[in-house]
């Protein structure tokens, strides 16, 4: 992100919103522990690994304020990628048969996430190449 040393890992445009995609790369069991009292926090092999949301947040506030002056009405997202650790063919932690949120945040195994970001939405293929022009005017590649 310009002017910060925080990077924004992926930003998916297709036609349900704006995605900024938090790939992870963890072994070990991945959590969501929710408390009767207080915020919900993410364990990731048992260490708490809470300040990653918070980093998506700021990701994708960034995109929000990025957006506003040219589709304030486009529904940007956050969502965080587990892939597995290279060489290894394990699991990448996640629960199989569901997919666990924090904060409004999804954490999504690879394929999963690419089903998700296959999904129709109200954004019509015009405005997916004016938003993803200007994101990438906004975002530079590193």
């Amino acid at each position: 992100m310009p002017r910060s040393r925080t990077n924004i890992d992926h930003l998916a445009v297709v036609p349900s919103g704006v995605y900024a995609i938090d790939t992870k790369r963890y072994r070990g069991r991945i959590q969501v522990r929710k408390p009767l009292f207080g915020a919900p926090s993410l364990l990731i092999a048992g260490r708490d690994r809470t300040k990653l949301v918070a980093g998506l947040h700021k990701q994708v506030d960034a995109v929000r304020a990025a957006l506003a002056e040219i589709a304030p009405e486009a529904p940007v997202r956050g969502c965080f990628c587990f892939v597995a650790p290279e060489g290894r063919l394990a699991d990448v932690g996640l629960p199989v048969l569901r997919t666990l949120e924090i904060d409004g945040f999804q954490l999504y195994r690879l394929r999963r996430l690419a089903k998700r970001l296959q999904r129709t939405g109200p954004l019509t293929a015009e405005q997916i190449e004016a938003l993803t022009a200007h994101l990438a005017q906004n975002f530079p590649s590193a």
